[in-house]
Order: C-alpha cells, then structure tokens, then sequence
C-alpha cells in the first residue's frame, strides 16, 4: 500500500526537499502550515510539486488542531519540521520559539500516542543545542549547553522525543541537524544575506553588506543530502537519534570570500563586520562527527560547502535576472 507522510513545516527549506524526495519514493504527502488557504508555498512551487502534496490548516500550538489532523490523515510517518527557525530572532521572540517548537513536538508526540497508531515520529534537531565545544567534534554522546532561546527550545523538544520513545516505546527520533543551506534557504538567514548582496554587486548595485561576527566557523551541508538522512532514520528497524553534518567546518569569513570571489570580487571592499549585531551569546566554532549516521544510516554528505555556495550563486543570479 501506498505510504503515507504527514510533514509538518513544508513551506520551509527542508520541507520541500522532503516533499520531493518522498514523492520520488511513491509517498501520498501531506504538508501543514498554519493557514494552508493563504500559504502560497512558493518553495514546493520552485521545485514543480505544488500540485502533488495536500496541504492542510494546522496550529501545532494547539492539541485539538493536531489531533484532528492526524485523525484526517491517519500518515504512516510524521516529519516535523516546523516552528521558529531563527536565532537571532529567538532572542527577541523567546517566548513564541519555546512554545513553537517545545509545545508543537509535544502536541504531536502526545497526539501519536492518543491515536495509539503505529505512526513513526522524526523530529528535527539542531546542532545549536550542544552549544560551544571549543572546537571538539560533537557527537550523540555529547552534552546539550544550549546559548540562545532557540537551543534551549530544540533540547527540550529533543528530551520530549526521548522521554516518548523510553516511556511509551514509540517510533520516535531525532535528527540533530548541522547548518545546511541551499536555493532554498529564506533571505533571512546569513548565508542567503550574503549570496545576495555579492549578486547584486556583481550586477552593479552599490552597497554594503552589514553583518555580525564574521569569526564564527560553521560546518555546511547541502539541505537535499540532510532530507535523505531524515527519510533514512524512519526506515530502521528500530528509533534512534543521530548526528547530521558533513564533519568540515569553515569560518563565515571563508564563505563570504568564496562567494564574492566566484563572481571575482574583493568581499573586504563590501563586507562590514558590526559589533552591535553580534548576538548575545554565540557559538565560536562548531564542528561535527557524524560517524554513527555514516556507519548505521549509510549515510554521507555528497556535497561539499563549495559545491554548494556555487549552487546557491547561480540560483540566485537566475532568480535577479528574471526581475
């Protein structure tokens, strides 16, 4: 029989990705958002499937909402992708992430339960809850020492998930996701800002790109290969947590420059670094091992930060022509 997937969050980056990847395997796909009449859903429309997943209303905040939801559904397997996915903005909004995030997974996790249905549950994760490691390569055995409202709203969803699976032996696990970035990748986000702005200089736009620290170090992945990690994890046997990432790490300056530099330009003549958007807290270097995911998932990340920072180029030098 045909399987069924429920996504919750499908409007966003890995959303779509996902959508893809489970119509490609022969999925009946269902993706929510909070008002599905008006979500225009451009992101499934860039990849040319927006008529192939049944979208619906859902308020993840509310467990009456979910349950119906699932009720309607009756899905083979739950991805939730949803809830407040910015850092910085955590920080001004920490009330609206914790309970986006920690409530919406558990409304869920509660609803599988309830509905007692063999429905398996992954839940995406963040590398932001391991906090700062000084450079040690995190794995699932590494501390959560979460540094933003964000971080601390994914760890206690991650424990939720945990708690589920130990308590009430549920198909429940995490993905604990490294940064991963594609065409994707909402303007908001600082890799998005920064592919911007060196296209519209190279197109002879004066400007200047404001940013904070610029110091940090990131491991990038490409947001496709990290949705086949999520797929992966729901067909084992058995529920486990694993760590997603490519295992290389490189400072923002170094994005910014192979950016810049692909559409041969100076990024120092461009790029200011200013301290007043420096977050309150941050992570200096963040780095991964994701040698669990290689071995048990057969997983890997196919392609590399410069692979895709020429990706992310291209796609946003087409998307600047057509305006």
């Amino acid at each position: 029989m045909q399987k069924k997937a429920l996504i919750c969050g499908i409007s966003g980056q890995d959303g779509a990705y996902l959508s893809q990847l489970l119509l490609n395997h022969g999925y009946e796909v269902y993706g929510t958002s909070r008002d599905a009449q008006i979500s225009t859903l451009q992101n499934l429309q860039y990849l040319g499937i927006r008529d192939r997943v049944k979208s619906l209303s859902m308020s993840l905040t509310d467990f009456r909402s979910v349950l119906q939801v699932l009720t309607q559904v009756q899905p083979d397997e739950i991805y939730n992708l949803a809830g407040q996915s910015s850092v910085s903005l955590s920080f001004e909004q920490p009330v609206e992430t914790l309970e986006s995030i920690a409530t919406g997974t558990l409304n869920l996790l509660e609803s599988i339960r309830f509905l007692g249905k063999p429905i398996k549950f992954y839940n995406a994760g963040s590398s932001e809850c391991f906090g700062d490691t000084f450079g040690l390569p995190a794995d699932e055995e590494t501390s959560f020492r979460p540094r933003s409202p964000y971080a601390v709203a994914k760890s206690t969803a991650f424990w939720q998930v945990s708690n589920y699976r130990e308590a009430y032996k549920l198909f429940a696990c995490s993905g604990i996701l490294f940064n991963h970035e594609s065409p994707l990748r909402h303007d908001r986000f600082v890799t998005q800002k920064i592919i911007g702005a060196a296209c519209r200089i190279a197109n002879g736009q004066i400007e200047k790109l404001i940013l904070g620290n610029i110091d940090i170090q990131r491991d990038w992945g490409y947001a496709p290969d990290y949705v086949k990690a999520m797929y992966l994890m729901l067909q084992q046997e058995q529920p486990n947590d694993f760590v997603i990432a490519t295992g290389k790490t490189i400072s923002l300056s170094d994005f910014i420059a192979e950016a810049f530099g692909i559409l041969e330009l100076n990024w120092e003549e461009y790029v200011i670094s200013d301290q007043s958007l420096y977050r309150p807290t941050d992570i200096t270097i963040s780095c991964a091992n994701p040698s669990k995911a290689n071995q048990k998932l057969g997983w890997y990340a196919t392609t590399g930060v410069h692979q895709i920072i020429q990706i992310m180029v291209e796609a946003m030098q087409r998307k600047l022509a057509v305006k």
